[in-house]
């Protein structure tokens, strides 16, 4: 990861100095940086060891972080990570086109791998991941969203990023399609666990460990698991209530909701809901020799349903 860092700084240097500021900002915010640990992790665990990985590690990054970017604005959220958003602290249009330096310089740094099959997967990735985005915007104040609806955006917005980190790795040791396809699974059922936590995080955990604003996504009108599977076991007077906050985006009521989603079980039910997919991701592991990138692996898919932040 020391190395992927030293990527990221080289590859951030902008003429322009407001990009490198921006640039910056919020890349030396921290984060997990859970998705170059995926193609580094493949990588070894198939036995790769290039200097391309840290390349592909780097540019899932700036991919994930233009997204982060382009979501504030979109959301106009004010906290991530525990400081000001980019947009709170510069404007909405300069971090929009700074995300969009981003998403140019990542494929500037793939096209370098010069490999056919890396452009392929992450400009399918990319690609999905505005779908997701366009998706979710169009859910947006819906307490009558189906809960496969909620999947699906899921697995376009996050997951394919998660997809296609582990996919990368790999396509770095020249796997075959099935064992390309089981890393690829890994992937996309570690990103869903790990949406799923966040958004059961935004009802159960405190600002200062999330590093955001609890109720962030009832504000947006996001209708998020804990939401509809609460809906769903609540009394009709209690629907209402969470009907009415998803539809007017109304965070006044949290308290109150708060205790519907307790009490319904609804947080439970959405771990489990990640629990469940960490256990699918295990079972494609199964594909790899065991290694101790591999023993990684498994002991991330732990961790992230364990998480509090």
């Amino acid at each position: 990861m020391r190395q992927v860092d030293a990527v990221i700084r080289e590859r951030l240097s902008s003429r322009v100095a407001l990009i490198d500021q921006i640039s910056r900002y919020i890349v030396n915010a921290g984060g997990k940086r859970i998705r170059p640990r995926l193609v580094l992790l493949f990588s070894e665990a198939l036995g790769f060891d290039g200097p391309e990985r840290f390349e592909l590690a780097a540019v899932v990054e700036f991919i994930h972080t233009a997204t982060l970017l382009h979501d504030d604005v979109v959301d106009e959220s004010d906290m991530r990570r525990g400081r000001p958003t980019a947009n709170a602290m510069f404007g909405n249009a300069a971090s929009v086109l700074v995300g969009d330096f981003l998403y140019s310089r990542a494929f500037q740094m793939m096209v370098s791998v010069n490999r056919m099959r890396v452009l392929e997967v992450l400009a399918d990735a990319t690609n999905v991941i505005a779908e997701g985005e366009v998706l979710q915007l169009m859910n947006m104040h819906d307490p009558d969203l189906a809960v496969a609806d909620y999947l699906q955006v899921i697995r376009y917005k996050t997951a394919k990023l998660f997809e296609a980190s582990a996919r990368l790795g790999a396509v770095l040791a020249g796997a075959d399609a099935t064992l390309e396809d089981a890393c690829a699974g890994y992937g996309r059922a570690l990103g869903t666990a790990f949406q799923l936590v966040d958004d059961l995080l935004d009802y159960e955990g405190n600002s200062s460990e999330l590093g955001k604003n609890v109720g962030d996504d009832l504000r947006e009108g996001k209708p998020t698991l804990p939401l509809l599977l609460a809906m769903e076991r609540a009394s009709g007077a209690e629907r209402q209530v969470i009907r009415h906050a998803i539809e007017q985006g109304e965070v006044q009521g949290l308290p109150e909701i708060l205790s519907i989603v307790r009490r319904t079980g609804a947080l439970e039910a959405t771990r489990e809901a990640a629990r469940r997919e960490t256990e699918h991701a295990c079972a494609m592991l199964q594909a790899l020799p065991d290694s101790r990138a591999r023993r990684a692996l498994l002991e991330l898919s732990v961790l992230a349903v364990q998480r509090s932040s």
